[in-house]
């Protein structure tokens, strides 16, 4: 094992030596290629909704680091299929590594407990660091500058949250899902039934985005229908978690982490070399760029220049995407909270032996990817000066081809060996994360079906060892048809939003409940039943009626103003440039198509003004639990109290480890 992930770190750290000697002259020839023809996103972090729908933008004018990026993107495929399947060999050494060592319930679900606090470290990281953190958030920074760099901030504050409330309490408490934590003190079939629908749920949110994006990524590089690219992901997440369970699914995290930081480290790493060390310096050189200056006017829609405003400036201030700070605050929210009832990452505090591991690989994962995002930050800042955010966007809407694309311009730009290589290896290490955290999600999935459904439901906890594994296996397989078909039917849809409504539903519904069934004495079934559902109906239904949502109208109004203004300098005997002959037949087609259109539950405008509802949704998941526990009384749900209190600071009763 020790071999294995030492060769892939080496082939990938290598991989920038092949820079080519002035990377950013060869972008001014041969410059990053495009296409129009990949509508959907690759996201699968929170906020990524936005990236789908980024407002049109008119043609940069000519910048030294760039040119008219060509008309279609050729990756070289043999490169990149080598690279691919290196990866996906790897990993199904693991599998079968994993499989000869899976033999009880503990070993499928927790892979015995034996996990030590650094592996499970690097494996949460690799289960939240997911393709929208590597391409989504990148693009994001790419195309919106600051407010993208906003969203690396969240998501090691929720680390914090669960360093220093739930990850001692749920390993000495838990055993392999968020259900055996809320039927301790209410051992209700309603209950764990509430608890392993709310799970499923949620990772569907996320298996959607993953099995798309995993598809779109597939068919852009590749060739390949998308289609077949579905079917052959689910194929080998399903065979990742059928056969090895958690062992398999923690390595292939592994793996996928260490890959993953060793491309942010390469990328991120020559644009600030490329800036002498100083990101002072970067700065500047973003925002004297004349493309990044023409893409921010565009984006706050301006078809002519202001007189003194400084649109370079602009793009390093907050606001050009969350533009209402409550917005910022509610995506917080979802953020602090959520990350803690997210339940594919809660099965891994299960996964390690005793509470100072689980401490322990919350501190590893939170550095990991905390410095993971400053690295984001930074490859989406150097996109925006070495490939320019409007070659990112002729190559995809959402920005998410943005570090590819960064790794091609640095290895010498399309065509040149250099060039394929990198983009190939950055490609296959995109491609690993889906892999990895697709195969968290199916685990988490599979878990609440077997065990909370089947073993605890259906056979009242009388079931055994064998007889638990293969119930597991088999959900396992039918969760990946599940994904897979769910796949198929949304290529055309924009499931960009549903990863944001996944971290609302999590923090309004999932974290109340858990924090209360652990801390709170008088709490309840019925405080559970009712923080599930009012969390859960809460945020889906703001999120319906929120700005995420596609509002035709709207996008008709805006394109009306275009018209208005490049109109009124034609009558002024004004004439147009080309680029803004073409804003403005784009926007008479916006008009035409949008203008009678609405969203897709028959709305003109948003009902909810924000595009995180956890500000609201989160409140009112508390507010539920509470009345609904002060209301119908328990008395067994206190009396236990004491005992699970104990246990939760002590671990008595504790599975011991099994060895590793």
């Amino acid at each position: 094992m020790r071999q294995l992930l030492l060769l892939l770190i080496t082939t990938l750290v290598l991989a920038p030596c092949i820079v080519t000697a002035n990377p950013l002259a060869k972008a001014a020839t041969s410059a990053p290629a495009a296409t129009v023809t990949a509508p959907a996103p690759m996201t699968s972090a929170p906020g990524q909704s936005a990236l789908a729908k980024t407002p049109s933008v008119p043609a940069a004018t000519t910048a030294k680091e760039s040119a008219a990026p060509p008309a279609k993107l050729k990756p070289n495929r043999t490169l990149t299929v080598g690279v691919f399947l290196v990866i996906i060999l790897a990993t199904l050494g693991v599998v079968f590594w994993a499989a000869r060592r899976t033999k009880t319930a503990s070993d499928y679900y927790a892979a015995g407990g034996g996990i030590s606090g650094v592996q499970n470290g690097w494996a949460i990281a690799g289960d939240y660091m997911s393709a929208a953190m590597f391409l989504g958030l990148t693009g994001l920074v790419t195309i919106f500058g600051i407010d993208g760099a906003l969203y690396s901030v969240g998501p090691v504050i929720s680390f914090i949250t669960i360093l220093l409330i739930f990850a001692e309490p749920l390993r000495n408490a838990g055993k392999y899902t968020m259900g055996d934590i809320l039927c301790f003190r209410s051992p209700s079939k309603v209950v764990r039934a509430a608890s392993a629908v709310s799970t499923v749920t949620l990772s569907i949110f996320y298996l959607l985005t993953q099995m798309v994006g995993a598809g779109k990524l597939m068919q852009l590089l590749l060739g390949i229908p998308f289609s077949a690219a579905v079917v052959g992901v689910g194929i080998l997440i399903t065979i990742y978690v059928v056969f090895g369970g958690m062992k398999a699914t923690t390595w292939v995290q592994i793996i996928k982490a260490v890959l993953l930081m060793s491309a942010g480290v390469a990328l991120a790493g020559i644009v600030l070399w490329k800036s002498g060390m100083n990101l002072v310096r970067l700065f500047d050189e973003v925002a004297n760029l004349q493309a990044v200056q023409d893409h921010v006017r565009g984006l706050l829609k301006h078809p002519v220049a202001e007189p003194g405003f400084d649109y370079g400036q602009r793009f390093l201030e907050a606001g050009l995407f969350l533009k209402d700070p409550l917005d910022q605050v509610s995506m917080g929210v979802a953020f602090v909270f959520g990350a803690a009832g997210l339940p594919h990452i809660m099965m891994r505090f299960f996964t390690v032996p005793n509470a100072k591991a689980a401490r322990k690989s919350v501190v590893i994962a939170m550095f990991i990817i905390g410095i993971f995002l400053v690295l984001v930050t930074i490859m989406g800042l150097g996109a925006a000066l070495y490939v320019t955010p409007q070659n990112v966007m002729a190559v995809d809407k959402g920005g998410n081809m943005a570090a590819l694309l960064l790794a091609q311009t640095f290895g010498g730009g399309a065509g040149t060996f250099g060039g394929d290589l990198f983009f190939a290896i950055v490609c296959a290490v995109a491609f690993s994360t889906i892999l990895a955290v697709v195969s968290g999600l199916v685990l988490a999935s599979s878990a609440a079906i077997a065990h909370d459904i089947y073993v605890n439901i259906i056979k009242d906890g009388k079931a055994e060892q064998q007889e638990q594994v293969k119930v597991a296996r088999i959900s396992s397989l039918a969760v990946g048809a599940v994904a897979v078909a769910l796949g198929l039917t949304c290529e055309n849809v924009n499931v960009a939003q549903l990863v944001t409504l996944a971290f609302a539903v999590a923090a309004s519904s999932n974290f109340p409940v858990i924090l209360f069934s652990l801390f709170w004495k008088q709490f309840n079934m019925a405080g559970i039943i009712s923080g599930l559902v009012v969390g859960s109906v809460a945020a889906i239904g703001l999120m319906l009626v929120s700005p995420n949502m596609v509002y035709p109208k709207k996008i008709a109004a805006d394109a009306k103003k275009i018209v208005a203004v490049l109109e009124k300098k034609q009558l002024e005997g004004v004439v147009l440039a080309d680029k803004d002959l073409k804003t403005l037949e784009k926007a008479r087609l916006d008009y035409a198509k949008n203008k009678d259109g609405k969203s897709v539950i028959g709305l003109d405008a948003p009902l909810f003004s924000l595009k995180n509802p956890g500000i609201v949704s989160a409140p009112l998941g508390f507010l539920a639990a509470i009345i609904g526990c002060l209301v119908f009384r328990d008395r067994r749900a206190e009396e236990t109290f004491d005992e699970l209190y104990v246990r939760q600071n002590t671990g008595v009763c504790i599975e011991s480890a099994v060895d590793h």
